[in-house]
């Protein structure tokens, strides 16, 4: 109740901060549609009069709503707004809209993203910032390849690499290199693609930047059905995201995607000669030693082989053992059906 009364009072008082800190607390208690929208309103008013950060977070919190209401587009129109606000700063503008481009990326529509970084690449070049005008050109690179369009990625992803190279921003410049082999790997250029990720790789880096290079390292063996050399991949990114939990909590939900779909392959022989590999990696941790050994084993017993899956299993962690549980169960036929 005092989270409620906090949210209204600073709604009322245009306190942006203390609305977006309140926001979800509030939406809990809402249950009619009516109220909801007679909230949005009074949230977009709010908006354009935020400043700053503010002004666009609680935006992506607004066009999360429209989005569940399926009218993403009201969504859109605020970040539209905010832009025109702003369009006779052109600092301000720029940020506007980068932030529209943002939010039509993040919302599935690649192709208007894409008009709207262009619009910002000009106003960019006009003033003659290098680094802004790298970093836009990844993101419409990035865009591109959503639209399955890779020459045309590659193309812009090259042109930002230069751009990196030339104004000596390395981390950039490696996290470019890293696109550049997903894109030729999608294009199923894998030599390219190991090319860029040597690369990477030559000397110790920042971590997540490692661990991206190690992912898609990882995609390259399995295109080549070398799934031990994958999963050694899998492995060094895995124990490199430890040190970060969001960064490992990516990784291990990238590892586990990859696994499940072996599973879902039915390459049960591959995933029992190649789990130890994780098994090993992980020596010194229970919890994820056990979990990949029970992995191992559930793969031997698809194999219809002598296996230790219900004394392994019971070691595993509850939290771990949803997604083995969900492997378990036995693939629906036409039969069953």
């Amino acid at each position: 109740m005092r989270k409620v009364k906090e949210f209204e009072k600073a709604l009322e008082r245009k306190d942006c901060e203390v609305v977006l800190e309140y926001l979800d607390d509030y939406l809990e208690g809402i249950e009619k549609e009516d109220e909801l929208r007679e909230l949005l309103k009074k949230l977009e008013n709010l908006v354009l009069e935020c400043e700053g950060e503010s002004a666009y977070e609680l935006a992506h919190e607004i066009a999360h709503i429209y989005a569940h209401l399926d009218e993403i587009e009201k969504g859109i129109e605020l970040y539209k707004k905010l832009a025109e606000n702003y369009k006779s700063d052109e600092e301000k503008y720029s940020e506007a809209l980068y932030y529209l481009a943002d939010a039509y990326e993040h919302f599935g529509m690649p192709d208007k993203a894409i008009e709207v970084y262009e619009q910002l690449l000009e106003l960019e070049r006009g003033r003659r910032d290098k680094k802004e005008e790298a970093l836009t050109l990844a993101h419409i690179a990035i865009n591109y390849e959503e639209l399955g369009d890779l020459d045309k990625a590659i193309e812009l992803m090259d042109r930002a690499r230069e751009l990196f190279e030339e104004l000596g921003d390395e981390r950039n410049y490696l996290i470019s290199l890293i696109d550049l082999a997903h894109f030729y790997y999608e294009k199923g250029e894998d030599e390219k693609a190991e090319e860029f990720i040597r690369e990477v790789l030559k000397s110790p880096r920042d971590k997540e930047i490692e661990v991206n290079a190690r992912l898609v390292e990882a995609e390259i063996y399995s295109s080549r059905d070398d799934y031990k050399s994958a999963f050694k991949s899998l492995s060094k990114a895995l124990l490199k995201a430890q040190e970060d939990e969001e960064l490992f909590e990516y990784t291990f939900e990238t590892v586990t995607d990859f696994i499940k779909s072996l599973f879902d392959e039915g390459l049960y022989k591959e995933l029992k000669d190649t789990l130890d590999v994780f098994v090993n990696a992980f020596e010194e941790d229970e919890e994820y030693k056990a979990f990949f050994e029970a992995l191992r084993e559930l793969a031997k017993f698809k194999l219809g082989e002598e296996n230790k899956f219900e004394e392994v299993y019971n070691r595993v962690p509850e939290e771990l053992r949803e997604f083995i549980d969900e492997l378990k169960k036995p693939k629906l036929g036409l039969l069953s059906l």
